[in-house]
């Protein structure tokens, strides 16, 4: 979610800039919230000096898909993700922007006086050394190099891309097996769902799972790319690496055969 924040305020200053990000302790008010009372909060606030938007823009903002950046910089899902995210932390969100003035962010989320119970499995889950070829593909350079440095730091071998056609060329340039196809599901140019279609042809042992931070689930049936799984972001190392450990333990379809018609015997 800050990543997305961040990205769009830095997108917002192409003069260059500051960017203020901060963290306090406030009270929603009712009028903001869907809390019948005032509730203490946790307040993210992202601000930055860029372009701002008018209010056309502003009426849009969340909306899939919608994006003010020239074709191929962006994807429309940035800010839709961060939306996601914060309502289903039953968080509030607010944008104050004008053109030529800026914008700034404020988010909002209840505070937890207790944490939440984690389950089991999450919390005890370590992760063995590996040795498996992992082909990472995303178009944020930040979540790349996290996920880089979480699945090295276990063993496995990383093969990096930033896009799909960069992917298509870096699997074309290795000549050895690759495991497991770690994509974003949605990138400017080709998708990891496109991506995945055309690494499936030369490799078709190849396991995919995507990575998104949107809520629908891709487009198109299971029977159509059937080893594909989706893993939501945003994401921690330990569940990064238990997700992908169990795709790429998944066994291949074995492929029936059919008996043979054995023919009766004359008595």
């Amino acid at each position: 979610m800050l990543f997305n924040l961040v990205l769009n305020a830095r997108d917002a200053m192409s003069q260059g800039g500051n960017i203020l990000v901060a963290t306090s302790n406030t009270m929603i008010d009712p009028s903001e919230s869907l809390y019948e009372k005032p509730t203490s909060a946790v307040t993210l606030t992202v601000t930055d000096l860029g372009c701002g938007m008018s209010p056309e823009t502003l009426s849009h903002l969340f909306e899939p898909f919608f994006t003010t950046k020239a074709n191929g910089r962006g994807t429309g899902l940035g800010l839709a993700s961060v939306y996601n995210i914060v309502k289903s932390n039953a968080g509030t969100i607010h944008v104050d922007s004008e053109p030529g003035r800026g914008t700034r962010v404020r988010v909002n989320f209840p505070r937890v006086d207790e944490p939440r119970a984690t389950p089991l499995l999450a919390s005890t889950y370590s992760p063995r050394r590996a040795d498996e070829t992992i082909l990472l593909v995303e178009d944020n350079i930040a979540v790349r190099q996290a996920a880089q440095r979480i699945l090295g730091e276990c063993g496995y071998k990383v093969l990096e891309a930033g896009s799909g056609p960069e992917a298509i060329r870096v699997s074309r340039e290795h000549s050895e097996p690759i495991h497991l196809l770690l994509a974003d599901l949605v990138m400017p140019g080709m998708g990891g769902r496109d991506l995945a279609r055309q690494l499936l042809i030369e490799r078709p042992e190849l396991k995919v799972l995507y990575m998104s931070g949107y809520e629908p689930a891709p487009e198109g049936s299971r029977s159509e790319i059937e080893q594909i799984v989706l893993f939501k972001k945003p994401f921690t190392g330990a569940a990064l690496l238990e997700r992908l450990r169990e795709t790429l333990d998944v066994p291949p379809p074995r492929t029936s055969k059919k008996p043979r018609n054995r023919k009766r015997e004359k008595s």
